[in-house]
């Protein structure tokens, strides 16, 4: 299990370790839980996968959401 729970949010942006078959690599989030929900930016397609398998799939979040920005503010 990983040492720090990766905070996701919906429409956060992240960078995949592997490509998707179409070639992407970002991918937007849609909905978050036990399963997260994350769609290709490049081709559109969505997909569900576990959280403990997304978690270890991230190599960075590319931006903040509008939320955390106003949470340190």
């Amino acid at each position: 299990m990983p040492d720090k729970i990766l905070r996701l949010n919906p429409g956060e942006r992240l960078e995949l370790k592997k490509q998707h078959p179409c070639g992407g690599k970002e991918f937007t989030v849609l909905r978050v839980g036990s399963d997260v929900r994350i769609r290709c930016d490049t081709c559109g397609r969505d997909m569900v996968l576990e959280r403990l398998k997304l978690e270890k799939a991230v190599r960075r979040k590319l931006e903040e959401t509008q939320q955390e920005k106003e949470s340190e503010s």
